[in-house]
């Protein structure tokens, strides 16, 4: 009767299991740095995003098509919300929204620019390893100039639904390009999927545009 009591008393304050102790720590997951991949491709993909929300508000109000205008509904809902995330990842990371003399998807041509420090950036890195470049008056690659932002809102009918199905080519493969930069480089996991779940919506709604494109007689630029 002592032994069962003194197990009981055992079992009771875990000194009879050998699993029974803390779990062991787990190292914390790695804050990227202000020059990796993982911040600069947020940086830069939430300002892409921005445009196509612009682009997709002005269309709207610019046809009554109710493809056109489902499609930029579509664009502008997704997009929103990305660019929400990539902000607020920013915000977690104690990073900075905006740096100040970096040249847009300077990022893509870094190796390795990796989590905690800065990556270089080296002279001409300005456009991205594997990035073609910018039109003048563009940002980044892929983006409409304000000259072209202006003539789709001076546009109507059919007019605007070419235009804006031909800038929103344009801008999903630029996007395209640099999503797979960051589903490339980037380190964290929830971004890199992220990056990687745009390229193929993005891939998908590059064949419908092409075929809305076709409907009205018309076909992506360039």
């Amino acid at each position: 009767m002592l032994f069962a009591a003194a197990a009981t008393v055992a079992a009771a304050n875990g000194g009879g299991s050998a699993g029974s102790g803390p779990p062991a720590p787990t190292a914390a997951p790695r804050t990227p740095g202000i020059g990796s991949p993982d911040a600069g491709f947020a940086r830069d993909m939430a300002v892409h995003h921005q445009q196509a929300v612009e682009m997709s508000f002005i269309v709207r109000d610019r046809t009554q098509d109710e493809a056109v205008r489902t499609l930029a509904y579509d664009i502008a809902n997704t997009q929103a919300n990305q660019r929400g995330m990539l902000l607020g990842w920013l915000d977690l990371w104690g990073l900075p929204k905006v740096v100040a003399g970096e040249p847009p998807m300077s990022w893509m041509g870094t190796s390795g620019g990796g989590h905690g420090g800065h990556a270089a950036h080296g002279a001409g890195a300005g456009a991205g390893a594997g990035a073609d470049a910018a039109k003048p008056g563009a940002l980044m690659p892929g983006m409409a100039t304000k000259e072209e932002l202006d003539q789709l809102g001076a546009a109507s009918g059919r007019d605007a639904e070419v235009l804006f199905l031909q800038l929103m080519t344009d801008h999903h493969k630029g996007g395209v390009t640099m999503a797979e930069g960051c589903a490339q480089q980037c380190e964290t996991p929830v971004e890199k999927a992220l990056a990687q779940g745009m390229v193929d919506a993005q891939r998908s709604e590059l064949a419908l545009m092409a075929d809305m494109l076709k409907q009205r007689g018309a076909a992506p630029r360039g």
